[in-house]
């Protein structure tokens, strides 16, 4: 691996428990974890913080989607085979019944 691939390796697994955390911190009308840090207010930062945090998980999401790519692209190996060879072909043989295996 290269060292850029694990840069990009390190970066997807930070985003994608940021983005983790993120969404389990929501509070969309039913009790989520916004409730820990935010004691009896109904935010889990205060007045503004849905906003913020709407933000912020779109644009983990849509960096964990690009990285995701990026990293997919990286590490695909180069093609030998076309599909055509990959397919096993069986041969038929004639004028043998299908129940008599050799």
């Amino acid at each position: 691996m290269s060292v850029i691939t694990i840069i990009l390796l390190i970066l997807f697994v930070i985003a994608s428990l940021l983005l983790i955390f993120f969404v389990a911190i929501q509070n969309e009308g039913g009790t989520g974890l916004g409730g820990i840090f935010g004691g009896g207010s109904d935010s889990a930062f205060g007045s503004q913080s849905s906003n913020v945090l709407n933000k912020l998980t779109a644009i983990l999401g849509a960096t964990f989607l690009v990285l995701a790519i990026i990293l997919a692209v990286i590490n695909k190996g180069p093609s030998t085979e076309s599909l055509l060879d990959s397919v096993k072909v069986e041969q038929v043989v004639e004028g043998q019944e299908w129940w008599i295996t050799e």
